[in-house]
């Protein structure tokens, strides 16, 4: 009989935090790979290649490239209107990862639209790397980004984890990876969304089978979440196998 169930993964935004859903992608990829990938922000940037079949080795390697602290590289000329970081990095790093990885399985990345603060959701093939630059410009950091004459910035913006995402793509079974589950994000105080965005669990359907994890310490501030260091992002992905390991070992009993 042909297989009903969908899972999905649901990766949530967080900055450079997202290094800790590189470590759980490792403990989950052999023993409960998904059916279809949905992110936000810079999860939405671990989403693409593990939907396009990124070992999770070469996915940690990547963030444990130096180079990757270029991709938020402060700019002083720039302001408020068109962020403090200069966007240039990330649009390089987004085109070349569209160019080493296409999606093998459903993909989609929310976005909000703007003036509007409207969520939407692009799945693949209509995802280009201008929608996930978009994915990760978050207001008043990364400037906004125009495709096909409207402005995109980061989905975060309104919800941290989209899991509506996941239910438009025909999920019935959700893997969340939130890697931000306590932090506190500034910018959100400003946008419609903000209460429901800064509770600890994200909503997740009545019924439903969920698998939530999160991080069971403390990964940062603001700060650490912004500028890269090894130390951090080798803590992060040894935390994330760890969460992960132990939170499929108690909803399934299966083993790594």
């Amino acid at each position: 009989m042909p297989r009903t169930e969908k899972t999905a993964l649901v990766l949530s935004a967080g900055g450079l935090y997202c290094a800790w859903q590189a470590g759980a992608w490792k403990a989950i990829a052999g023993v409960d790979p998904p059916d279809l990938v949905v992110g936000a922000s810079a999860g939405a940037l671990n989403g693409w290649p593990i939907a396009g079949g990124c070992a999770p080795d070469l996915l940690i390697e990547r963030w444990l490239d130096p180079g990757t602290s270029d991709v938020l590289r402060l700019i002083p000329k720039y302001g408020w209107r068109n962020g403090y970081f200069d966007p240039e990095p990330l649009r390089i790093q987004t085109e070349k990862m569209v160019a080493e990885f296409q999606p093998r399985i459903p993909f989609g990345v929310a976005l909000v639209a703007m003036p509007r603060l409207q969520t939407i959701l692009v799945q693949h093939p209509r995802v280009t790397a201008k929608h996930l630059l978009a994915s990760c410009a978050i207001p008043l950091v990364i400037p906004s980004v125009a495709i096909d004459g409207v402005r995109y910035v980061d989905g975060a913006l309104i919800d941290k984890v989209p899991v509506r995402g996941a239910l438009e793509m025909g999920a019935t079974r959700m893997i969340v990876l939130d890697c931000m589950p306590a932090l506190d994000i500034w910018w959100l105080r400003f946008g419609a969304g903000a209460l429901r965005v800064l509770r600890g669990k994200p909503r997740l359907p009545a019924g439903m089978e969920s698998i939530v994890i999160q991080p069971r310490e403390p990964l940062g501030d603001m700060r650490s979440g912004l500028l890269w260091k090894r130390e951090n992002i080798e803590r992060w992905i040894d935390l994330g196998f760890r969460d992960a390991t132990r939170a499929l070992r108690a909803s399934n009993g299966k083993c790594l």
